[in-house]
């Protein structure tokens, strides 16, 4: 059916409040909903749906997430505090941007962390924590296949979080994902660029090594998992916009 002139004629301003679609999130029965918006949009954040710099206002995300101003208003306040939203001085919101040396402190920072909570949680890890890993592991490897971004930076924080959960008296999962939160949005850029990852599977020698309950293989198999993925593609990256 031929448009009517009138409809050829019609221009459209992009709206410059507008956000990426945010992903729902399966959360527990009971969750409140101001405690739902807030889980929603750090996911979404800790996943790379936001690119680093990225604006953000109370109104666009409202409207992202189908809700008020209220509790979003809530959920940057408590992501300010995480560092995984800026806000600044003439109240704009942002993704922070990533800088070389930021990057470098974060990175330190996930390789300690990480390894230490690798060989903590060793002692604890059952042959069911391991096969539930390496379900996440088929799963992640399935939706690298599909070209599925959002899938694969989900996957492979969850295939991590299996493990350092396993420790029944563990306090560094919240540190861990407050990397993972700065983190996640360059990381996801830097995988859009087309830079590739690690070409040696890393999450297979972290397995071994669990199999095994070899503790310092466990924690050379989590550095180099780190190392070879985020921080050689990183730092490339990096040089690369900066020259």
């Amino acid at each position: 059916m031929p448009q009517s002139r009138s409809a050829t004629l019609v221009k459209t301003t992009p709206d410059p409040e507008a956000i990426p679609a945010i992903p729902l999130l399966a959360l527990p029965p009971g969750t409140s909903d101001h405690e739902g918006v807030y889980q929603r949009l750090r996911a979404a954040i800790m996943t790379g749906v936001f690119a680093p710099d990225t604006t953000l206002t109370l109104r666009g995300l409202a409207e992202a997430l189908s809700c008020s101003q209220t509790p979003v208003r809530e959920a940057v306040r408590r992501l300010s505090s995480e560092h995984a939203i800026a806000v600044l001085e003439n109240r704009r919101m942002c993704i922070p941007p990533m800088t070389a040396r930021r990057f470098e402190e974060i990175l330190s920072l996930r390789l300690t962390v990480e390894v230490h909570a690798a060989r903590r949680a060793l002692p604890y890890v059952s042959d069911a924590v391991i096969a539930a890993m390496a379900d996440l592991d088929r799963q992640l490897d399935a939706a690298l296949a599909a070209g599925d971004q959002t899938a694969v930076t989900a996957l492979n924080q969850a295939f991590h979080r299996r493990l350092y959960a396993a420790n029944p008296h563990q306090t560094v999962l919240p540190v861990v994902e407050s990397i993972w939160l700065q983190l996640g949005p360059f990381q996801r850029q830097v995988v859009e660029r087309g830079l590739k990852y690690y070409v040696q599977d890393r999450h297979r020698q972290i397995l071994d090594a669990l199999r095994r309950r070899d503790g310092p293989v466990l924690g050379d198999a989590i550095l180099n998992d780190i190392t070879d993925g985020i921080a050689i593609s990183g730092r490339r990256y990096l040089a690369e916009v900066q020259r």
